[in-house]
């Protein structure tokens, strides 16, 4: 399988390339940087390079895209344009997008707007939510929102995990394993247009 992973060398991103390619995947790794990455082909590229994002869907089986919204108090508005354009861009490719456990539900009610949230998150997490909200509505695309559970970490690569829909699928999750459920999805569809959350088994 040919992937493309924007992000690729965050938290996530990496994770998901070292995934990837220890399965044997063509792997092209996209940065801001262009930052090379052993084993894959390097491009320079952020979300909101439409003609990038629809060359790199026409040439791969799949797009995953690990980029969060800024984390440093700027403005997510041309983060949640970027998303907008890439929901109205058709791609033969999967798209598979990171999103934030945030927007998970719990008794029907947002992660973000429970009592005791952390203040420090919220942004991230609505901004994730209306990404998210976004892809519900779209068609002629074929995705995946994969979100982690609440605490997501380095950790180890058990290769065991949960799997949720809508509500956290448990409390904790390493970014391995999250990569992990990340291409069992890419290789054995079983989302298609929908969430799944994820978390590493106890």
């Amino acid at each position: 399988m040919k992937i493309a992973v924007y992000g690729a060398t965050g938290a996530v991103g990496s994770q998901v390339v070292a995934e990837a390619l220890g399965r044997g995947h063509e792997v092209t790794a996209v940065s801001r940087s262009g930052t090379e990455v052993a084993g894959t082909v390097s491009r320079t590229a952020d979300i909101s390079d439409t003609a990038t994002y629809r060359e790199l869907g026409a040439a791969n089986d799949a797009v995953v895209i690990a980029v969060p919204p800024s984390r440093t108090g700027g403005d997510h508005q041309e983060y949640l344009d970027a998303f907008e354009a890439i929901t109205e861009t058709l791609i033969p490719a999967r798209l598979l997008v990171v999103g934030g456990a945030g927007a998970t539900e719990v008794g029907g009610v947002r992660l973000v707007d429970t009592p005791g949230f952390p203040e420090e998150y919220k942004a991230e997490a609505s901004t994730c939510a209306e990404v998210y909200d976004m892809f519900t509505s779209v068609s002629g695309i074929t995705w995946t929102v994969a979100a982690p559970a609440p605490v997501i970490a380095p950790g180890r690569r058990t290769g065991s995990y949960t799997l949720g829909t809508d509500s956290p699928a448990g409390e904790f999750v390493s970014t391995q394993d999250f990569a992990v459920a990340i291409l069992d999805e890419l290789e054995t569809p079983a989302h298609e247009n929908r969430r799944l959350t994820v978390a590493s088994e106890k």
